[in-house]
């Protein structure tokens, strides 16, 4: 039987670098793609000895959509079929808007919601052709409600959730399932990318582990589920939110989010 390959974007570390391992254990081939090539080599190196599995490795930046395009190509070209995509990579940025870096935003809003549409547009027409295959989109529990300090970010996962949940619901009737994964504050690098270290959100909220939140996530898209959350404080807040005023919410997360000391 021909093994299946998993696509995953920002596959060096952190969530992405977990779900390489876990479909890797599985014996899927994977198709990594980040920036970094060191760390891409070394992912090719561990999974190819330990698994015997084909790890094909693409250094990009994906917030630059010509690459983006490029990279579907190469894809192409060496015919490999994308039988799961995983929309894993992003970033985020703390911070008062009025204050915040404007190129690291408008990049943001590139990676995070231009290139998960673009990738996703490529895999799943030719998903729907075969009739097979599944997308799990990484968003975020930031995507139920605004996020003063993290404004721009917030609003990108929300985008991310609400892409999902309508595709899915154009895709009833195939064989081809598109899920949202929301973790909460989850231990990976995301943090010190996104300069929240002065920020209370990891130690009022808590920390998963990252090793559990892709178990959850793995699990949850071979069930098909469309929204996973992962833990049940996660799941809690999630649906906790709809129920209150969105004024009291905004408030809540920016008290949540604001610097020590405040």
């Amino acid at each position: 039987m021909e093994r299946e390959t998993v696509f995953i974007t920002g596959a060096s570390s952190g969530i992405g670098y977990e779900f390489a391992k876990r479909f890797a254990k599985e014996r899927y081939n994977i198709v990594a793609v980040a920036r970094s090539e060191n760390k891409l080599q070394e992912l090719k190196q561990e999974l190819e000895a330990k698994y015997g599995i084909q790890v094909w490795i693409y250094t990009k930046d994906l917030s630059n959509q010509d690459e983006v395009s490029a990279l579907y190509k190469e894809i192409k070209k060496e015919n490999i079929t994308i039988d799961i995509l995983i929309n894993n990579a992003g970033f985020g940025l703390f911070g008062e808007f009025i204050e915040t870096n404007l190129d690291e935003e408008l990049k943001m809003i590139d990676l995070n919601i231009k290139t998960l549409t673009h990738l996703t547009k490529l895999a799943v027409v030719d998903m729907v052709k075969r009739n097979k295959g599944k997308i799990l989109n990484v968003a975020s529990t930031a995507a139920f409600q605004p996020g003063p300090l993290m404004a721009v970010y917030y609003a990108t996962k929300a985008y991310v959730l609400s892409f999902t949940e309508a595709l899915q619901n154009e895709l009833k009737g195939t064989n081809v399932t598109v899920s949202a994964l929301c973790p909460g504050p989850t231990e990976t690098g995301f943090s010190d990318r996104a300069n929240l270290g002065q920020s209370k959100l990891f130690k009022s909220v808590g920390v998963m582990n990252v090793h559990q939140v892709v178990e959850v996530g793995y699990d949850g898209l071979f069930k098909g589920g469309t929204i996973i959350i992962p833990g049940l404080k996660n799941r809690l807040l999630a649906i906790g939110v709809r129920f209150l005023p969105r004024k009291v919410v905004t408030s809540i997360v920016r008290k949540v989010q604001e610097r020590e000391g405040k």
